[in-house]
């Protein structure tokens, strides 16, 4: 199989549904490997690189959300949630640990390769070069859709890269939730939007709670006014 395929990491504890993922994804121009656990996930991580991984919530020992909070603080791998627990809430949860778009079981194969393959489209892609955006001592390098401060990487999910991307690109411009979900792909409705909008505040602002560039419009949706 090409070294050229995008690379997924499928991790769960059923044998026969991490085989059937392995199968599935293969016969769809990915390459796969599986993990049964989170150790063994950890063990693949280190060992090799990934596009993309499917996190199956609910594991014996660590669980998904555990896992994905814990890698989300150093790997900026994108991660595509796999739930038995239909409420919003849990979902919400799922995507505030770090998850980039969650999918309930039972799901249809075809949309569990929808959902992978709008993940990896937010991936950052060539395009012309594009003025650096400064807020504070935050830059964001819209030509590669990097996060730092003063120099120093600060990790972005691939849904927070999209979003701030789509936001830099209209500074001063107020867009709404419906907007950006269209824009970026974002699973979870509005609700699932502020979340994101939260966490990305809490790695931009001095002050979350008053942001000074990252701001809400009332009734409207957000607006980023960088300096």
């Amino acid at each position: 199989m090409s070294a050229d395929l995008p690379h997924i990491l499928a991790v769960d504890d059923d044998d026969r549904l991490r085989e059937l993922l392995k199968k599935f994804l293969s016969e769809n121009g990915y390459r796969v490997s599986v993990a049964r656990d989170a150790a063994d996930a950890r063990t693949k991580l280190a060992a090799l690189e990934f596009d993309l991984m499917v996190l199956d919530l609910m594991m014996p020992g660590e669980n998904g959300l555990d896992l994905a909070a814990d890698i989300r603080k150093t790997n900026p791998i994108p991660i595509l949630m796999l739930t038995a627990m239909a409420e919003s809430e849990d979902r919400i949860t799922g995507l505030e640990k770090g998850a980039d778009d969650y999918l309930t079981k039972p799901f249809e194969p075809r949309e569990l390769l929808l959902r992978i393959n709008n993940i990896l489209r937010r991936q950052p892609a060539h395009r012309e070069s594009q003025i650096d955006i400064q807020m504070g001592d935050v830059l964001f390098d819209q030509n590669h859709d990097t996060l730092s401060r003063n120099g120093e990487l600060i990790r972005l999910t691939s849904i927070e890269a999209a979003l701030l991307k789509v936001l830099a690109e209209q500074p001063n411009s107020i867009l709404s939730r419906d907007e950006l979900i269209e824009r970026t792909g974002a699973a979870g409705g509005g609700r699932a939007v502020d979340v994101q909008v939260t966490r990305l505040r809490r790695k931009i602002e001095k002050d979350p709670k008053l942001p000074r560039y990252l701001q809400t419009v009332r009734g409207k949706g957000y607006v980023l006014r960088p300096d």
